[in-house]
């Protein structure tokens, strides 16, 4: 990714945090949710945006349905804070390494513990 889509990537995760803290009304969206990070398109046409969602499966499958159900709104409050001739089409895609760090930190955890008993 060149100079110019990366700062675009950094501008868009900036505002659509924003959003999520503030103006993004709809129920299911969960509040315990973040963009961890946006991946632009090198012709700065595509934006692919991470949510990382703590809670459940359907939690995390709601919070994904109503980010895309907002999609439009979301694009639009971009193009009126970013100046661009074209804005990216949006993408949310469910960032899940956040639950398999945990994982494999409760993994790691417990097999430290049995390897205390066994000693």
């Amino acid at each position: 990714m060149g100079f110019r889509p990366h700062r675009l990537a950094e501008e868009i995760k900036r505002e659509v945090t924003g959003m999520l803290q503030a103006e993004l009304k709809d129920p299911r969206i969960c509040r315990l949710s973040s963009i961890t990070d946006v991946e632009v398109s090198g012709d700065m046409r595509y934006a692919k945006l991470f949510v990382s969602v703590y809670g459940s499966e359907e939690e995390q499958s709601q919070t994904l349905a109503g980010l895309q159900s907002a999609g439009g709104f979301i694009r639009s409050e971009l193009g009126k804070r970013i100046r661009l001739r074209f804005l990216p089409e949006l993408t949310f895609c469910l960032d899940q390494s956040i639950q398999r760090g945990v994982r494999l930190a409760n993994l790691i955890r417990q097999v430290v513990d049995d390897k205390r008993v066994e000693d």
